[in-house]
């Protein structure tokens, strides 16, 4: 299911609606948005739950706004100003093109103070609430795109494909420090995740079951293997079948209607069904 996130919602929030909504318990969302960010979340009911880590791996694509010259101490509107550089002069829309150029490509990213990453089991959010000074490791991600498409002073509007993992507020974090002076977050929307656009997306408060994607759709990037009647009951009790798709990635193991039987992985030669959606009764 598609869902458009409202600001000031959490990616929880959304979920409680939905499980209010369809009287479901089995809810999930695969890529969580924070609260100020609004835009496209998938949301994942029922057995769907259990695809979340063949989905959450998708590209996303985000329109952000970025302000120059002040920073905060989560990065984005909500923290507190812990530096402000205002430059002499405002570089050229084309010199920020130029920097933010040079932010594309994999590279390692220092994760926000205020995140999801855990330290010592704990969330980073929590203990940088608490007043503890939090200093993540960078990690590796990926950014596919990174375009500046308006820039008035001292904002620039942003609109960025990226892998997982990946920060927006660290992108613009990172983009004043290559313009020599420091930026934060005001606004960040999801437009995209794999081909899903935000534009087919509905409000939580218009949830309904007519809106539930067929499990198929939501693995449509995945490698297809049609089973025969016989593969289908064997892949209900879990055995292998044989493994006919190319490469070794996760295969979507589909009945001759379509419809998604499981997700398969190769395994010696076979392919072993990983996550069953149709288990035998």
């Amino acid at each position: 299911m598609l869902v458009d996130k409202p600001v000031g919602w959490t990616s929880h929030d959304v979920v409680a609606v939905v499980r209010r909504r369809l009287g479901i318990r089995s809810v999930g969302h695969a890529g969580t948005l924070d609260p100020f960010a609004t835009g496209l979340l998938l949301v994942l009911v029922g057995r769907a739950t259990r695809l979340a880590r063949f989905v959450e791996g998708l590209s996303k694509t985000y329109e952000a706004m970025a302000h120059f010259g002040v920073a905060t101490d989560t990065d984005d509107a909500t923290g507190q100003v812990v530096q402000e550089r205002i430059p002499m002069t405002w570089p050229a829309i084309d010199v920020i093109r130029d920097a933010a150029r040079g932010l594309v490509g994999t590279m390692a990213q220092r994760p926000p103070a205020y995140s999801a990453k855990h330290v010592g089991g704990t969330r980073s959010y929590a203990l940088a609430r608490a007043g503890q000074v939090v200093v993540l490791d960078p990690v590796s991600v990926a950014v596919y795109s990174l375009e500046v498409t308006a820039w008035t002073p001292p904002v620039a509007a942003l609109t960025a494909t990226v892998g997982r993992g990946t920060y927006i507020r660290g992108l613009v974090r990172d983009l004043g420090e290559r313009l020599n002076t420091v930026a934060h977050c005001t606004a960040l929307r999801r437009t995209v995740t794999g081909t899903f656009r935000v534009e087919h997306a509905v409000a939580p408060e218009d949830v309904t079951a007519e809106r539930l994607l067929p499990p198929a759709t939501l693995v449509g990037h995945l490698t297809r293997q049609v089973l025969t009647a016989g593969d289908v009951r064997d892949v209900a009790f879990g055995r292998d079948v044989a493994h006919v798709a190319d490469g070794e990635g996760p295969v979507a193991l589909v009945a001759d209607d379509g419809r998604l039987v499981a997700i398969g992985e190769w395994r010696e030669g076979r392919c072993h069904p990983a996550v069953v959606l149709e288990p035998a009764a």
